[in-house]
């Protein structure tokens, strides 16, 4: 259930930074589903590393499973932006893009992914999957 809004899959995400309590905690809240929390406390920790794409790329998904798409889509890109090759980032915009009906943007973010890890990586196949289920 890669598109499903409450999808997640720790791959993607890498260790939290270090000494950061609010991702963490964050980290944690997206684990468990909780949204709001998971908001609260990623917002606090990309206002303390502006730079981390990690952050970004979590503070997206949250808000994407808040279906605020608008600040996910914001997220996602900030974190693209710091690291172009970022897979969870590609990965989740694509499938953020899959829900709001964008397919072609989506297929977008799966070229970039096969360019960046191949066709077997685990956001590749995942996004794929995505795009394929919703045709």
């Amino acid at each position: 259930l890669a598109c499903a809004p409450g999808a997640f899959a720790d791959a993607n995400v890498t260790a939290p930074p270090a000494n950061n309590a609010d991702f963490d905690l964050g980290f944690d809240s997206v684990k468990a589903k909780d949204w709001d929390r998971a908001v609260y406390h990623l917002a606090i920790a990309a206002k303390a590393e502006p730079a981390n794409a990690d952050v970004q790329n979590l503070l997206g998904f949250a808000y994407r499973n808040q279906r605020k798409f608008d600040l996910a889509f914001t997220h996602y890109r900030e974190a693209l932006r710091l690291d172009p090759k970022h897979r969870g980032a590609n990965e989740y915009i694509g499938e953020a893009y899959v829900l709001v009906g964008n397919k072609a943007k989506a297929q977008e973010h799966l070229t970039a992914l096969e360019r960046i890890c191949g066709k077997g990586c685990e956001e590749y196949q995942d996004l794929a999957r995505a795009i394929a289920q919703a045709k």
